[in-house]
């Protein structure tokens, strides 16, 4: 498609078509949590320590039926939401959504996502998954939404990565070239060719093991093989895109992913070598090493935006405790941390744990919730190492 007015309309047919994400609507909050939509959990990965102010403005750019919408309303009580999509009948799905689950604190405006100056004021937060890789000019987009943030603000992106996605291009491709009418056609043309196509066809064998799961439904088989628009990604041209921003890079929020020890670390001699990259080049080695590269999520940053490694002893017992926002399954000795990675904690770690808990009114240092229980220093280290915790700085 050439031009971008036809563009628009296109992708906005296409999510009028079929409203995405097609997640059922609850009459009470939604399951569990993804950390990049707490502002708390979010602010903690980017600087090291709690945020100073709850009261803040999120901004959920591309926002769609609302799913994560309404995670950010509901794991951020004090703050207000701004939703904005493209697509008319998302949004009526959004609204309803919100309103089932009592996610009250957000107002949803219908606009093109490189439209986001006509919003008013600017936003401490901004989230933006799954949208900026549809946008006829995705550079356009995200300087639009660099305006929105305010100093100290951050963004989260999720865009597609191409290496992971090689398959699913080919058949996006496939199904154009046959020239559906319609999307609900393309859905149809395409689930004929994967039952057609030998079961050995690579294309096949990719979407059985990766993505057959979610595309058993209708709105997700579309969003993903009869998109009338997408830009994917690699490293180098993800980092054009960033420069472009203006904005900081703070880093992938799936940080482990990027660790090119998982991969060398039986190959010392190799590893060496990779000391002497940029980290672009690393992150690309990575990616060429791992091509199940499907997607790319990271923290923009506007500056300046304060940071905090508690490295010191002295600056680390100093600090005010709190129990992480994004737990599931406390108060046991047995948890889930903030990536549902299971937990256990040592019957001192557990005991600290507990006495933090209870410390958000007294607001008491960790050097002093240490002597009101049998813990240590390494017990404490180990609870802010496995995100159990945040720390906010003394003003003593």
């Amino acid at each position: 498609m050439s031009d971008d007015r036809s563009i628009h309309s296109a992708v906005a047919n296409l999510y009028n078509t079929y409203p995405f994400p097609p997640e059922p609507l609850l009459d009470e909050p939604p399951p569990g949590y993804n950390w990049r939509w707490s502002w708390i959990a979010a602010y903690d990965f980017c600087t090291g320590r709690k945020p100073p102010q709850q009261e803040i403005r999120i901004l959920d750019a591309g926002c769609g039926t609302g799913v994560g919408t309404e995670y950010l309303v509901h794991l951020n009580p004090e703050a207000s939401v701004v939703g904005i999509d493209i697509s008319e009948s998302a949004i009526e799905v959004a609204k309803e959504r919100c309103q089932r689950s009592g996610a009250n604190r957000v107002q949803f405006q219908q606009m093109n996502l490189e439209n986001a100056h006509q919003l008013d004021g600017q936003f401490q937060m901004i989230n933006c998954v799954g949208v900026l890789h549809h946008l006829p000019d995705p550079t356009a987009g995200i300087k639009a939404l660099a305006e929105k943030l305010t100093p100290g603000g951050i963004m989260h992106i999720f865009v597609y990565g191409e290496l992971g996605r090689w398959e699913v291009r080919l058949m996006q491709n496939a199904i154009s070239l046959l020239q559906p009418e319609n999307y609900q056609e393309g859905v149809k043309i395409g689930r004929k060719l994967f039952e057609t196509l030998p079961q050995e066809n690579r294309i096949v064998k990719r979407e059985k093991e990766r993505w057959a799961l979610d595309n058993q439904r209708d709105a997700c088989f579309a969003d993903m093989y009869v998109h009338p628009q997408e830009i994917d990604y690699n490293i180098n041209t993800l980092f054009d895109l960033v420069t472009a921003s203006g904005l900081e890079f703070v880093g992938f929020s799936n940080p482990k992913f990027w660790q090119i020890e998982r991969l060398l670390g039986n190959a010392p001699e190799i590893l060496a070598k990779t000391n002497q990259l940029s980290p672009r080049d690393r992150y690309r080695l990575i990616e060429l090493l791992d091509p199940e590269v499907t997607h790319y999520e990271f923290f923009l940053a506007k500056p300046p935006l304060p940071q905090f490694n508690w490295s010191k002893d002295t600056d680390f017992l100093n600090a005010i405790p709190e129990r992480h926002p994004c737990l599931e399954g406390w108060e046991s000795q047995t948890l889930f941390n903030p990536d549902y990675e299971l937990v256990t904690l040592s019957e001192n770690s557990f005991k600290l744990l507990q006495a933090i808990d209870q410390n958000v009114e007294k607001q008491l240092s960790l050097a002093e919730m240490i002597k009101q229980t049998t813990a240590t220093l390494e017990d404490a280290r180990s609870l802010h190492q496995q995100k159990l915790i945040t720390l906010i700085p003394n003003p003593k």
